[in-house]
């Protein structure tokens, strides 16, 4: 009876970590899940605007379909959301829903002009842009005198230093699926980008700081109305509005409209129910869970994951500019990262130092 006791008693404990063991790993495999999401999300729009679809189409049906996503989990997970949209709340999603159409039209430009690994690669820089305009709204303090004030500041100049690189340097080719010998001399004799590359690489600098700017305003906005995926239901029905009357304005062909399942629905269906349903919903979990640094850490995960599927899919080849760059973005994004999340563990240890002061000036007195 002892024994099958402590056999029981010994199955139960293991159940039990291997539960805490799950609950610890979750946050981490949802951050990897949602790498691969947006990293599909740069393939499959990459497949779709080189065969000729529509950018300013797309993103009206990306946001069409994601108005509706986003509606239906609301609708699920936040019933009993009480939040009053105030007028200056209804501003901020107007303001949010432009904002949102501006930044993927120029993504998807960008995109159009470069490649899906390149893009991914900048986009990294859009928690620095994020760090500098906080600091100019002064919702970020910078000082240079502390060390996690210094890695911040470091971090920028890194990271900005290599999307000029990225930008102006393309250099051999490091990596190709196809023969290496013949691309290597290929690339050895064009070492800076051409004029196509380096206005993507603009558009998709310019993008950074629109994507920087929709958080900074969504920051500000979640604060009054509590309730992400309303929210985020109510921007993509404003930039359905907004993204329809652009396009409807920019090209006027009915075909352009036209969807099938063999050539162009994929795109939106995949950017409106993955990217604005599932993604941002996971997003949310993760950062309920660990906070927004530790999501953030995982943002070059992506630049990785496109990178290799890029490579083997499209047969985009790797230079040794968009490595030295990415890599350079990557660093400055991790030294950001590091400050901050220093700085938030010192602000978190003043109480107790405070505490222990006064007890100590209690017990001599």
């Amino acid at each position: 009876m002892e024994e099958t006791k402590e056999c029981v008693g010994g199955g139960r404990s293991r159940n039990w970590k291997e539960k805490m063991l799950l609950e610890k790993m979750k946050p981490y495999l949802l951050s990897i899940f949602v790498a691969f999401c947006q990293a599909g999300f740069n393939i499959i729009s990459k497949v779709y605007l080189d065969k000729g679809m529509n950018v300013y189409v797309l993103v009206a049906y990306g946001f069409a379909i994601g108005a509706v996503t986003t509606a239906v989990l609301a609708s699920l997970f936040e019933r009993k959301n009480e939040s009053k949209l105030s007028l200056p709340t209804c501003l901020n999603i107007f303001l949010l829903g432009f904002l949102g159409v501006l930044n993927r039209i120029l993504f998807y430009i960008g995109l159009e002009h470069t490649s899906s690994a390149f893009a991914a690669a900048m986009n990294n820089l859009t928690p620095l842009m994020t760090f500098i305009l906080a600091i100019l709204c002064r919702m970020e303090k910078l000082d240079i005198s502390k060390l996690s004030g210094l890695a911040k500041l470091g971090g920028t100049i890194v990271g900005l230093g290599g999307a000029t690189l990225m930008t102006l340097y393309k250099g051999i080719t490091v990596l190709s699926v196809h023969n290496p010998y013949t691309h290597q001399q290929k690339s050895a004799s064009k070492i800076f980008q051409d004029k196509k590359l380096v206005i993507g690489s603009l558009v998709l600098l310019i993008q950074t700081i629109t994507a920087a700017a929709l958080i900074i305003l969504q920051t500000t906005t979640v604060r009054n109305y509590p309730a992400p995926m309303t929210l985020t239901s109510l921007i993509s029905l404003v930039g359905t509005l907004l993204s329809t009357t652009l396009a409807a304005i920019i090209d006027h062909k009915a075909s352009s409209w036209r969807l099938s399942w063999d050539n162009t629905l994929v795109a939106p269906i995949y950017n409106g129910i993955v990217i604005f349903g599932i993604t941002i919903f996971v997003q949310t979990r993760v950062i309920q869970m660990r906070g927004p640094v530790f999501t953030s850490a995982f943002r070059p995960l992506t630049t990785v994951i496109v990178a290799i599927m890029a490579l083997l899919i499209l047969g985009e080849e790797l230079h040794l500019g968009g490595v030295i760059g990415a890599t350079m973005i990557i660093l400055g994004l991790y030294a950001i990262l590091w400050g901050k999340e220093d700085e938030k563990k010192k602000r978190l240890m003043e109480p107790v130092i405070c505490d222990k002061e006064i007890e100590i000036k209690a017990e001599k007195q």
